[in-house]
């Protein structure tokens, strides 16, 4: 075998590979080479060849020269945890390129402050072709030496007797096979993913796993246990068919996370406030700074500033278009979710609140005279006082379907947006892919509009209206739906169904521009962390105490989990105490009649949602829950229990 010579493709400080700080490459499992220490930021092609991989997250570039010699530049050590960001790609797989071509520029200060390490492995990876491979760089060079005959001639590979049954598969569902067997099989495989090099995966029980025989598969290059993965190498490109392999034996560890295996544990109603959480939590950023404008607003006006009425528009446009066009928000949200095409959630959500339609909150203003005038909305339709204040009457000759808005609404847009990602992932079932970007969205659109102003858009407004309206009443009653609220809502928590809630404070903002559950739920969050507090200080080593304290900062900031399920619940007692400090809290709440401007936000956070008069009660109402948490706990709880 000859050998061969190569420069390094990037400026820095040479070093041998098994200075970094990675098993892997460290080991030289993924082949012979050196690494690149302190880089100066840009990748060049050492020889003219071709890209043969070039990776989606851009820390990693395979190569092959025009020799046969095929190189993999690694940037950085698991820098593929920054998807992209820090790195400029100025060429695609599949280029053929010339020595001393740019290929890529990264941040190296910018993965540093990311918490990574620059050190960039260099390496062949069909090394066994070659004898001695020496890098260079200026006047620096490294040699890695080519293996001795006696270490070629290493232990043989260890084979169960079954084994031979999977010999003439195809190398990638082969191995596949053998790494599912030898992880103890896929009900021990929790969550599957891959990088650039190895297959990760996350597993109940590591004593299942077969470590030797897992090493030993041909196509395995090595594995070992890091950040609670077990990881196993399989070399560029192969790990990626290794991986849809290993994942067809166990279609629940699709989408790398794990997602979908969690899923099918839980229960019904965690499923629900599940699917709800991943719906509205990210449209509720943008409530959240509407929300916190509007406090802003609402604090300047009372304090008896005047605004020119062009100005005060403009304020009325950043606080309002939210709402107004909120059935858009849901529908793209829930075509995510599941599956669908964004842009035609937004387009179906936009048709929900077309303006040739009567606007929702003028017909719900409406409603109330025309009930006292003894009249039906079909015959008030009629009278040219109510013009534009009532539903559009739709004859179909059985029944007459009322047409109006849905502004402000949020189950009509849920459940329209679920049905129209269903009926396309139908549809492209059968359409054909010449016709597809046109036919499927026409139908999808068509049909899920008829469909929702038809059956979806009544029915479930007018569940919406009974259900919510139920809970805002409750809300509503002093004292008691304040006590019973902030009391149970950190309970609620503990089983992970509390997102069920976004849909109801959504709907709060949208009808009566107020959220008096924030209200509510920000006494029992503060009350956890003032029973958390209390169990810090009375806690004697101080190794405990820091690590209680720690835990229980994030409560004051609206995050209970850590004092939660790190302090309070452990010991009972003081999570008890601390629903008592959440009860009084949301009692006084509920009879002060407050309610913040915005949501998402509580504690600390949450006074910029009551500055419009009425941030000294909700300060005053966060002190009283903090002292009931607080004073129960550190009087009556006793350490050693």
């Amino acid at each position: 075998m000859k050998d061969i010579r190569i420069s390094s493709p990037l400026n820095g400080k040479l070093i041998p590979l098994n200075e970094i700080n990675d098993p892997v490459f460290g080991s030289g499992a993924m082949g012979r080479g050196v690494a690149v220490k302190d880089p100066e930021g840009k990748v060049y092609s050492p020889f003219d060849g071709e890209i043969t991989v070039f990776f989606p997250t851009k820390h990693a570039i395979g190569l092959k020269s025009n020799d046969g010699i095929e190189l993999l530049i690694h940037v950085g050590m698991d820098t593929v945890k920054l998807n992209g960001e820090c790195f400029d790609s100025k060429a695609e797989v599949g280029d053929k390129v010339k020595r001393g071509q740019l290929l890529l520029e990264f941040d190296p200060e910018g993965i540093k402050k990311a918490g990574y390490e620059t050190s960039t492995p260099v390496v062949v990876t069909n090394h066994d072709q070659f004898g001695d491979i020496t890098f260079e760089l200026n006047n620096q060079s490294i040699t890695a030496k080519a293996a001795s005959n006696d270490d070629a001639a290493a232990a043989p590979v260890e084979k169960d007797e079954d084994d031979a049954q999977y010999d003439n598969l195809p190398d990638e569902e082969r191995v596949a096979k053998l790494i599912m067997k030898y992880v103890g099989g896929p009900d021990n495989v929790r969550t599957a993913e891959h990088c650039a090099t190895r297959l990760r995966l996350i597993v109940n029980d590591k004593s299942k796993i077969q470590e030797k025989k897992v090493e030993n598969i041909d196509g395995v290059k090595g594995q070992f246990f890091a950040a609670q993965q077990y990881q196993i190498i399989c070399g560029t490109g192969f790990v990626d068919k290794v991986t849809e392999e290993f994942i067809k034996l166990k279609p629940s560890l699709a989408g790398g996370g794990g997602k979908e295996a969690a899923y099918a544990e839980m229960s019904l109603i965690q499923k629900i406030s599940r699917t709800l959480g991943d719906v509205f939590v990210p449209i509720i950023p943008v409530l959240v700074a509407t929300g916190l404008f509007m406090g802003a607003r609402g604090a300047l006006l009372s304090l008896g500033s005047e605004w020119d009425p062009t100005f005060l528009l403009m304020t009325q446009v950043l606080t309002d278009t939210a709402f107004a066009f909120l059935p858009a928000l849901v529908c793209w949200s829930t075509m995510n979710k599941f599956g669908g095409t964004a842009v035609i959630g937004i387009v179906l959500g936009l048709m929900l609140v077309f303006p040739g339609l009567p606007n929702a909150y003028v017909v719900g203003g409406a409603a109330g005279e025309i009930a006292e005038k003894g009249l039906t909305w079909v015959e008030a339709y009629a009278m040219p006082e109510f013009a534009g204040k009532t539903p559009i009457p739709l004859d179909l000759g059985f029944i007459t379907i009322p047409l109006v808005g849905y502004q402000g609404s949020v189950l009509p847009a849920l459940v329209l947006g679920i049905f129209a990602a269903k009926l396309q992932q139908w549809l492209k079932t059968f359409i054909p892919d010449m016709i597809d970007l046109i036919v499927t969205p026409f139908l999808t659109l068509t049909i899920s509009m008829a469909l929702g102003f038809l059956v979806v858009g009544p029915i479930m407004h007018g569940l919406e209206q009974i259900v919510f309206g139920a809970v805002q009443n409750f809300l509503e009653i002093p004292i008691l739906g304040g006590l019973i609220i902030g009391g149970l809502q950190q309970v609620i928590v503990i089983f992970g169904v509390h997102h069920v809630f976004s849909a109801l404070e959504i709907y709060l903002l949208s009808t009566i521009n107020a959220d008096p559950f924030n209200a509510i739920i920000t006494c029992a969050t503060i009350a956890q962390g003032g029973a958390a507090l209390a169990v810090s200080l009375k806690t004697q080593d101080p190794k405990k105490r820091a690590l209680y304290i720690s835990s229980t900062v994030p409560a004051f900031l609206g995050i209970t989990e850590p004092a939660i399920f790190g302090i309070n619940l452990r010991l009972m007692k003081p999570f008890i105490y601390g629903c008592c400090g959440g009860a009084v809290g949301g009692a006084l709440s509920s009879f002060m009649g407050l309610a913040g401007t915005g949501m998402g936000i509580t504690v600390l956070p949450g006074m910029l949602l009551y500055m419009n008069g009425q941030i000294v009660q909700y300060i005053i109402v966060n002190i009283i829950a903090l002292a009931v948490g607080f004073g129960l706990t550190y009087t009556l709880f006793k350490t050693e229990e």
